[in-house]
């Protein structure tokens, strides 16, 4: 969930503040010996925090202005955001980011849904750029990447320093241009893989009747949350009912996530109202309970749930609210454990900051990120043998995936 925020946080104002975006400051000449002394800005009126020492900042920026031999190369401003930058990498936190002003932009347009390329989700996982899922129909998704997959290089350059802001940037450009990925799957051999960009339309709701055995089982995928999302549960919802369905299978694997409102209107159809969806926890111990408000007219369905590596976020909010409350099982691989909220705080330069503020819980208090979600039966998709095409895999067709096979064997 990403909302956007007026607060000011005042470590990162002292580093701003060097280029003057303030009012209230002052300068003070520095007591050197050089011809031209460089001019040491303070904060008269905000200060700074008392437990924070900042002189060594000072110091080095000092020495840099005063005894680089390529004065002309140094830049003010890149170095103002080049501080930004390693004080916000040194969190750890690969969601919490500073953006340059043509990054905030290019970011502010991308949630605001104006976007292309070839069509993944990317997220960092133990250091290393990792695909989250691929989107159904895109052309990453004809280029047979799955969940799980490393991209090492895009283009040639290596992606090992490169946070998920700028490996998005590399991968997206002009539609019909080609970036080439060089992937591993499960540490074996790498591969580069050429991929054509084009326009990404995101499928949102699908629904089909299964038969099997003696069973008609609504099989319900899910791709994303987005903003028509609801809608099309809803009309999927309602035709579930007229129909002969008896039983139901939500599928959410390779679901990336989305709109949380929308995870919890779409809960509602199998929970009753005030039953707790997910749990907002933040740093200082206050929690923020988020309820369903629907009916549970799904309810009268046994159902299972599809989950595996490419399902975060919002799709981890709806498979362990159902599983916390209903104990509906979970049939799949470990979800991708996106499970933070980040605030966008814009400021004066164009410049902003995505910062992590808050954690979601499970019902039951399961951190969504700092563990994921475990399927109650795990199967693992043999992607050894997909990548060698040595199995037909088809995602969401029976007899050729084998998670949605395992389910419509418990169904029965």
């Amino acid at each position: 969930m990403l909302t956007i925020s007026k607060k000011l946080f005042i470590p990162l104002l002292l580093v701003v503040l060097i280029v003057g975006f303030a009012g209230g400051l002052f300068f003070e000449r520095f007591n050197g010996v050089e011809s031209n002394p460089v001019k040491i800005l303070l904060n008269k009126d905000l200060g700074q925090p008392d437990y924070v020492d900042f002189s060594l900042f000072w110091d080095n920026w000092n020495s840099l202005h005063n005894k680089y031999v390529d004065q002309e190369k140094l830049d003010t401003k890149k170095l103002l955001y080049g501080a930004i930058q390693g004080m916000v990498n040194s969190v750890g936190d690969p969601y919490t980011v500073f953006f340059e002003p043509p990054e905030s932009k290019k970011f502010q347009e991308e949630i605001s849904g104006s976007f292309g390329g070839i069509g993944i989700e990317i997220g960092k996982r133990n250091g290393a750029l990792t695909v989250i899922a691929p989107i159904k129909d895109t052309p990453a998704f004809k280029a047979g990447l799955q969940a799980g997959d490393k991209i090492l290089r895009i283009d040639s350059k290596s992606t090992t320093d490169l946070s998920i802001e700028e490996a998005v940037n590399l991968i997206r450009g002009k539609k019909g241009t080609p970036v080439v990925l060089t992937i591993s799957s499960n540490g074996s051999d790498t591969r580069d893989v050429e991929i054509v960009r084009d326009t990404i339309k995101i499928p949102t709701v699908e629904w089909r009747i299964i038969e099997s055995g003696q069973n008609k089982i609504a099989y319900l995928q899910i791709f994303t949350f987005n903003q028509n999302v609801d809608s099309e549960v809803q009309k999927a919802a309602q035709e579930i009912l007229k129909s002969e369905a008896n039983k139901l299978i939500v599928d959410l694997r390779n679901n990336p996530g989305g709109l949380l409102d929308s995870a919890i209107n779409i809960a509602g159809w199998f929970l009753d109202k005030d039953q707790i969806v997910t749990v907002e926890a933040f740093r200082d111990g206050s929690r923020n309970e988020f309820k369903s408000s629907g009916n549970g007219s799904l309810k009268v369905y046994p159902t299972i749930i599809l989950i595996n590596n490419g399902s975060a976020s919002a799709s981890e909010i709806l498979a362990g609210a159902l599983h916390d409350n209903r104990k509906i099982r979970l049939v799949g691989e470990k979800t991708f454990g996106k499970g933070s909220v980040q605030e966008l705080e814009k400021f004066k330069d164009g410049s902003s900051l995505k910062v992590t503020v808050a954690k979601w819980l499970t019902p039951n208090g399961i951190s969504i990120s700092d563990t994921g979600i475990e399927p109650d039966t795990k199967v693992e998709l043999p992607k050894e043998k997909i990548d060698k095409e040595e199995f037909e895999f088809e995602l969401g067709k029976e007899g050729k995936d084998p998670q949605l096979d395992k389910a419509l064997e418990l169904l029965e």
